[in-house]
């Protein structure tokens, strides 16, 4: 089932047509009717109430088409069961009275889902909850298509989201480059924008954003987990500050030879090698005690 436009017209317009037509109706009746040719009080009362019951029934029977649209609402038109089309202008319209009207909202709905305890593809417990922000699209597939149409979206938010977070590690430790909940943070939340608009396509919802808003390890391996981050970035560090004693090493001793400074053996560039690593990778201030000159 496809949205489809309804029928419906200015109510303002109906309005004047109404008021219009029922002044002409009554003008009309006076000039036709002359009351002195009815003498009987009683065929008076009759006529008078006659009269009165067929305006109470034109309005009752006109009136129940009025309606209001507010902007970004829509009115979902039914006759017997049977959809007949939306009206999506606003303002003051009328439709034919005998179909029944439902109230659809358009405007952006904007939840936060539950805070999931699932596992990374790693296999570690983390905690996951996305901020998914959605429309309605097609108020006949969200009216009809499924049984409630906002209560459709949050489950099968969550399920997308519990399988985004089985397909991404937590984090990568080997591989900075590599995808993960953590690094490819966008890349993460149009993949799962994607995967949501997959699952709720039925209900006729377009999935405007979705984006992680809380992400943590499991509680049970949070601490274990801080302490490998601390360990990973300890040794990251040791890795940077060797790679630039080497560079450091390589440099002094090029110039030495470069300057004639000093002519060193193997066995000083070993022991001034040496040396130098100790002062630049150590983390106390400790200054070498060997002389290069060999004094």
């Amino acid at each position: 089932m496809k949205e489809r436009n309804g029928v419906s017209i200015s109510g303002w317009s109906i309005l004047f047509l109404f008021l219009v037509g029922f002044g002409a109706l009554a003008v009309w009746v006076l000039n036709k009717i002359d009351i002195k040719q009815i003498p009987s009080l009683e065929d008076q009362q009759t006529l008078a109430i006659v009269g009165g019951i067929s305006i109470f029934l034109t309005v009752i029977i006109i009136l129940p088409g009025f309606f209001i649209n507010q902007p970004n609402e829509r009115k979902v038109l039914m006759f017997l069961g049977h959809y007949i089309g939306t009206v999506k202008k606003s303002g003051y319209r009328w439709t034919i009275p005998f179909f029944s009207k439902k109230r659809i909202s358009v405007r952006l709905y904007n939840f936060e889902t539950k805070q999931l305890k699932v596992n990374d593809l790693n296999g570690n417990p983390i905690e996951i909850g996305a901020v998914v922000v959605w429309r309605v699209c097609d108020t006949a597939k969200a009216l009809f298509e499924v049984d409630s149409y906002e209560a459709f979206v949050n489950t099968q938010s969550e399920s997308a989201l519990r399988n985004i977070a089985m397909k991404y590690p937590y984090e990568n430790h080997g591989t900075p480059d590599a995808a993960s909940l953590i690094s490819k943070t966008e890349e993460v939340a149009k993949y799962l924008a994607a995967e949501i608009q997959t699952r709720v396509e039925v209900a006729g919802v377009e999935i405007i954003e979705a984006r992680i808003s809380h992400l943590a390890y499991s509680r049970e391996i949070a601490h274990a987990m801080l302490q490998k981050q601390q360990a990973s970035a300890v040794v990251a560090a040791r890795h940077t500050i060797i790679e630039g004693a080497v560079g450091l090493v390589e440099m002094a001793l090029k110039q030495l030879e470069e300057r004639h400074i000093v002519q060193l053996s193997e066995d000083k560039k070993a022991a001034l090698v040496s040396n130098l690593l100790v002062v630049l990778c150590s983390e106390s201030n400790s200054q070498p005690i060997m002389d290069v000159g060999g004094k």
